[in-house]
């Protein structure tokens, strides 16, 4: 493990403890939306290799969007 992947897994640690500590005061995340942040954060670990990275960020952002719009309406 690079000093840019513990760099990587220190913030990943650090945001699932804020939303565990956040979790009673803010609404719950839909199936969609915890399926968009897992394909980002998936992301987020395989950048080594550009064209996995990119694609599941890329997933997660559809999903995202998808949520959204669904939750809009």
């Amino acid at each position: 493990m690079n000093l840019s992947q513990a760099y990587i897994a220190i913030a990943i640690i650090i945001l699932a403890i804020i939303f565990v500590k956040n979790k009673k005061s803010s609404q719950n995340l839909s199936p969609l939306a915890g399926l968009a942040f897992g394909f980002i954060l998936a992301g987020i670990i395989f950048v080594d290799d550009r064209l996995v990275g990119y694609s599941l960020m890329g997933i997660g952002v559809i999903i995202a969007i998808i949520d959204i719009i669904k939750t809009k309406k």
